[in-house]
């Protein structure tokens, strides 16, 4: 992570921390701390949480934000089809929010060795434009030349504009890697651009790398982007194993949804209703059965009408309820109603799970 970029608070006048600015380092650090390398070959992990940045605040970049992401790591797990399966997911993730127009642009790296020889030609190409590039640029002349592509300055991009970047510096191999991972994305009809000045900000990265943007965001404009780093996982003192990740930032992909549109949630399936003490005990049960055979479902704790507690479940958007009251559960049986049509049907209570899966076709 650039320097700059990190949130730096001091307790005293001695000591001084960071907050954590992503998740990707936090995942590697638990993966070797847990060898988690010998317990499983292949390791998926997902993330939801708070990251910090010391960057000025402005739309779309908080000093304060929240991603979700995801990791897969594990001994052979370089391949291009995991590549397209990760962008695939987060893709998938954009798209279940109720995103529609943002735009998928990819790149490759190549390995260690490639992106060393990418290094020495960018810095042949950019050395006489040193005095043209920014201050940032010319420092990250030596430390992270590829940062210069991605510079926001208007200068810096005039000066990128002119050079000629291509995919000369990447090995046989990794043009074959890369193409695999490009045809993978086409075969699951997923839209992409190449882009061959994409290289994000963090220095671990190899081999793919993308970026999903949204350009009604206006300059903060990405929503997610992730890549491939073989590297890492030993270079952190851990096994030579391979990861792959991406993260989604939730303020953005909020501030690109339609005007009050809210993000969709699944609705529940079916909603218990029980009519006295003694049926929400047994209706207590029956909820954690069902949630067990993987049927959502919930229920009032408080002991109220009929009337009120079907006004819960009506705005609960289920599905089903399922009624309990004290005889049908001295006759080991239960109402199912359907909200939709009003029908109703007497069911005996060790069928109810089968019933409901067969009603709402889970397998």
């Amino acid at each position: 992570m650039v320097n700059k970029q990190l949130l730096e608070l001091k307790s005293n006048k001695e000591d001084t921390f960071s907050l954590r600015p992503e998740g990707t380092a936090a995942m590697v650090r638990s993966y070797i701390e847990n060898s988690i390398h010998r317990k499983e070959a292949i390791s998926k992990l997902f993330y939801i949480g708070p990251m910090f940045r010391g960057e000025r605040p402005q739309k779309g970049r908080l000093r304060q934000f929240h991603q979700i992401g995801a990791e897969v790591m594990g001994e052979g797990t370089s391949s291009p089809f995991l590549d397209a399966e990760v962008i695939s997911l987060s893709i998938n993730l954009l798209k279940s929010f109720g995103l529609k127009n943002f735009q998928l642009k990819i790149n490759s790296l190549g390995s260690t060795d490639d992106k060393e020889n990418f290094a020495k030609q960018l810095r042949i190409q950019f050395k006489s434009d040193m005095m043209a590039l920014c201050p940032n640029c010319q420092q990250r002349f030596q430390h992270n030349v590829f940062r210069i592509l991605d510079c926001k300055n208007k200068q810096c991009k005039e000066v990128v504009a002119k050079k000629a970047i291509d995919y000369a510096y990447l090995s046989a191999e990794s043009q074959e890697y890369f193409s695999c991972v490009k045809q993978s994305l086409k075969d699951l009809e997923i839209d992409f651009e190449e882009s061959p000045l994409l290289v994000r900000g963090l220095d671990y990265y190899t081999h793919t790398v993308f970026e999903i943007s949204d350009s009604s965001l206006g300059s903060q404009d990405a929503l997610g982007a992730g890549g491939r780093y073989n590297n890492l996982i030993s270079q952190l003192g851990g096994a030579s194993v391979d990861a792959i990740g991406f993260a989604l930032g939730m303020e953005r992909i909020l501030l690109a949804l339609p005007e009050n549109q809210k993000i969709p949630v699944e609705n529940l399936r079916v909603y218990i209703i029980a009519m006295n003490a003694q049926t929400l005990q047994r209706g207590f049960h029956l909820l954690n059965e069902l949630r067990a055979a993987n049927i959502s479902c919930d229920m009032s704790y408080k002991i109220s009408s009929m009337k009120s507690q079907m006004r819960s479940a009506n705005k609960s958007g289920a599905e089903y309820v399922l009624i309990l009251g004290e005889e049908e559960l001295k006759n080991n049986e239960i109402v199912l109603k359907n909200m939709d049509s009003g029908e109703q049907e007497r069911i005996p209570l060790q069928s109810v799970g089968k019933a409901l899966k067969e009603k709402l076709d889970i397998k």
